[in-house]
C-alpha cells in the first residue's frame, strides 16, 4: 500500500506544471491531495505514516555520562521526551568498524565476518592484518574475496531489494562510513574523504562546497545529511555518524577541554539536524534511533601484546607469519596447537592480560577448548572461516581519570576502548518519532544488532532468518506479540585454570532476554 501511495505521488508531481497553467483550480486540489497522502493516520490510538522515513544517528565513542544539559544540551532535550534503552549494549570487541557492520547487518561478527578495526584476510594479504578503517584496504579485502567483506547481507541491500535506497554520511574514517553500506546498494556513502558512487563527488561538492569553507567536517557531514537524506523523495533510510566526541578523546583524554568542546560540536549539529526536520514539516515523518558504537576508557597500559609475545619467543619478529595479530585476535600459523596453548599460559599469568578466548570443542559450548578459555561462541566470535585462533581482551578496573570518569584500561595510549568492561559495553539508546513510545525508559537488553530488524519491522520488510538482533518491540507504540520475551536475567559464566602461584578465573556476565544472549562484561580474577 505505501508503496501503491508513493507512485501516486510522484506520478502527481509529473503532471503538476502543466496542470498549473491550464487548470489552476484542478492544481490546488492536487496539491491538497499530495498534501493528505503526506499527513500521518490516527487509528486505534496507534500513529503510523503512510511515508516514513528512518534517520539513524550515531555519535562515536558516546559515553552515557557524556550526556548532560550541559555537555549536550540538544540530545538531553532529546532524551527527555524519547524512549530511552538503559541496558544497550556495544558489541565485543568494542570497536567502531565491528560495531558499523554489526548494526548495518543486524548480527554478530560470527555472522558477519568482519572480526576487528583490523582483520586477517588471508586471501587478500597472508602475511599481515588490514585496516578496515581505510577504504581502499576493505576495497582489497572485496575483490579477494568476490565482493564477500562481509558474510551476511545488509540493511543498505535490503533497502534496495525493496526498492528504496539508504544513503549514509559520515565524518568518520573512509572505512567506517563504507562498511554501514559496503556494496552502495540503491543509495550513497558521503564522507570528507571519501563519495561513493563517483559520479555524485562533483554534485556534492559543488552543491554542498569544501570542509574548510564550512568551518569543519561535523558540519559539513550535517549539511549534507540535511540536503540530500531529509527528504520525502530521498532515501527511506538515511544514517549520520560523528566522528566526535572519539577521535578527540582517543588524541587528548577523556574530559579533556578539547574532547568537551567535541562533545558540543556535534550536540550543535544534532540541533541542527532537529530544527531542519521542524522546518521542513518532516518530523511526523521520520523515526530517529540514537546509539553508539562503544564507551571510553582511560587507558593506563604499558605493554602491547606483539611486543610481549616477541619478548616471550612465542613470535619471531614484528612481520613474521608464524603468528600474525590483528588487534586482540592471533592467528598462528597451521594452527599449532602446543604453541597456541603456550601464547595462552604465558598470557594468563600477566596481571594486564584480561579475558582469553579460544575456540570451543563442539559448537554451542561455551569452554573454549585451552583450559581457563571461554569460546568464541560465548561471546558470538565464532565464524566458520575467519575467527582466529585466540581473541585477547585487556584488563580493567573501576579508577577514575583527572576529569573524574570511571574505567581504566591496561591497554596502551591515552584513551580508548575495544574491551569488554562495562564503561565500553555499555552505551545510550534513544528513539523518538511515530512509531516510538514517548518519555519512558525500558530495562530490557538490547544491541547494536536489534536496530536493523527493528528498522525492518517498521518499513514492512521481511528480516532475514539469519541476523541475530531482534525486533525492539518495548520502544514501540504497537501491540506487543505475545512471543516477545518480556523479562530477562542476569546469567555468569566462569573459566578458570591454575597458574604459577594460584588461579586464574575468568568470569563471563551475560544478559538473557528469551533466546537472545546480550554481554555485560568479562572481568579476570587471579586469585594466589
Amino acid at each position: 500500500m505505501k508503496k501503491f501511495i508513493t507512485q501516486i505521488k510522484h506520478a502527481i508531481l509529473l503532471l503538476l506544471p502543466a496542470v498549473n497553467a491550464s487548470r489552476p483550480f484542478v492544481f490546488t486540489n492536487y496539491i491538497f491531495l499530495i498534501m493528505a497522502l503526506q499527513i500521518p493516520v490516527i487509528s486505534n490510538g496507534q500513529t503510523k505514516t503512510t511515508d516514513l522515513r528512518t534517520l539513524i544517528v550515531f555519535f562515536d565513542g558516546l559515553r552515557p555520562d557524556y550526556i548532560t544539559a550541559e555537555n549536550m544540551p540538544n540530545l538531553y532535550a532529546f532524551k527527555q521526551k524519547a524512549v530511552y534503552g538503559k541496558n544497550h549494549h556495544s558489541v565485543f570487541p568494542t570497536v567502531t568498524r565491528v560495531n558499523a557492520s554489526s548494526y548495518a547487518t543486524g548480527s554478530y561478527p560470527g555472522t558477519h565476518g568482519l572480526m576487528g578495526n583490523s582483520v586477517y584476510i588471508p586471501q587478500a594479504d597472508k602475511t599481515k592484518a588490514l585496516n578496515t578503517g581505510n577504504a581502499s584496504e576493505i576495497d582489497e579485502i572485496s575483490k579477494a574475496t568476490n565482493d564477500q567483506v562481509l558474510t551476511a547481507v545488509s540493511l543498505g541491500e535490503l533497502m534496495q531489494q525493496s526498492g528504496s535506497s539508504m544513503m549514509v554520511f559520515s565524518s568518520g574514517t573512509s572505512g567506517q562510513a563504507l562498511m554501514q553500506n559496503h556494496k552502495i546498494s540503491g543509495g550513497a556513502v558521503i564522507n570528507p574523504s571519501m563519495i561513493r558512487p563517483e559520479s555524485m563527488k562533483e554534485k556534492v561538492m559543488t552543491e554542498i562546497g569544501t570542509v574548510e569553507s564550512l568551518g569543519g567536517k561535523h558540519v559539513w557531514i550535517a549539511n549534507a545529511l540535511m540536503k540530500y537524506g531529509l527528504r520525502l523523495d530521498g532515501p527511506k533510510v538515511s544514517a549520520i555518524w560523528f566522528g566526535d566526541p572519539d577521535g578527540t578523546a582517543h588524541r587528548d583524554g577523556i574530559g579533556a577541554a578539547t574532547s568537551m568542546a567535541a562533545i558540543k560540536t556535534v550536540d550543535e549539529q544534532f540541533g541542527r539536524i532537529l530544527k531542519d526536520l521542524e522546518s521542513k514539516g518532516l518530523d511526523k515523518n521520520f523515526n530517529i534511533l540514537i546509539s553508539s558504537d562503544h564507551g571510553f576508557v582511560t587507558d593506563i597500559g604499558k605493554i602491547g601484546l606483539a611486543d610481549f609475545l616477541i619478548e616471550k619467543g612465542l613470535k619471531k619478529d614484528e612481520t613474521s607469519d608464524d603468528v600474525i595479530l590483528a588487534g586482540g585476535a592471533v592467528y598462528v600459523k597451521d594452527h599449532d596447537e602446543e604453541l597456541i596453548k603456550k601464547i595462552v599460559a604465558a598470557l594468563q599469568q600477566e596481571e594486564w592480560v584480561g579475558g582469553i578466548f579460544t575456540r570451543s570443542k563442539k559448537t554451542g559450548d561455551t569452554q573454549g577448548w585451552v583450559p581457563g578459555t571461554l569460546s568464541f561462541d560465548a561471546i558470538h566470535w565464532a565464524h566458520p572461516e575467519r575467527s582466529g585462533d585466540i581473541l585477547v581482551d585487556v584488563n580493567w578496573n573501576d579508577d577514575k581519570n583527572a576529569a573524574g570518569y570511571a574505567g581504566s584500561s591496561f591497554a596502551r595510549g591515552v584513551a580508548g576502548h575495544g574491551g569488554f568492561s562495562p564503561y565500553e559495553v555499555h552505551i545510550a539508546l534513544m528513539a523518538y518519532g511515530p512509531s516510538f513510545k514517548k518519555a519512558i525508559e525500558t530495562d530490557l537488553p538490547s544491541s547494536n544488532v536489534d536496530l536493523v530488524p527493528t528498522i525492518l519491522h517498521l518499513h514492512n520488510i521481511d528480516i532475514p532468518k539469519q541476523m541475530d538482533g531482534r525486533v525492539m518491540y518495548e520502544l514501540l507504540n504497537e501491540k506487543t506479540p505475545a512471543s516477545a520475551p518480556e523479562r530477562a536475567k542476569i546469567n555468569t559464566i566462569e573459566a578458570r585454570t591454575d597458574i604459577p602461584g594460584g588461579k586464574y578465573r575468568l568470569i563471563l556476565e551475560q544478559s538473557i532476554l528469551g533466546k537472545y544472549i546480550y554481554l555485560n562484561s568479562a572481568k579476570v580474577i587471579r586469585e594466589k
